[in-house]
């Protein structure tokens, strides 16, 4: 059992889960490098998807529910996908902003 350190109650680890999933879902995807070097099959596709929509539509920011619409993600690829978002985050190629 975890403690919500905002509202104080106590949740269980899968809820903790699940509420930052929901709020990776509500954030935007901002794109820092444009550099895949050593990055797996998942990162590299987005990172890629991410260079796409700058450079042909000049969007700077996606929200990442619309990158997972792109890619049809759902169950086990859904979690990969929001790791690896996670991962590119913590290396520093894109930023997750909050809405």
């Amino acid at each position: 059992m975890l403690v919500d350190s905002l509202s104080g109650t106590w949740r269980t680890m899968s809820q903790q889960v699940e509420k930052e999933a929901q709020r990776l879902l509500r954030s935007i995807a901002v794109p820092l490098r444009a550099t895949t070097w050593k990055c797996g099959r998942v990162e590299r596709l987005l990172v890629n998807y991410l260079r796409t929509q700058l450079q042909w539509r000049g969007r700077n920011e996606l929200t990442v529910r619309d990158v997972m619409q792109h890619f049809n993600l759902k169950g086990r690829r859904k979690n990969e996908f929001l790791d690896a978002l996670k991962r590119l985050e913590k290396r520093r190629i894109i930023r997750i902003v909050a809405v």
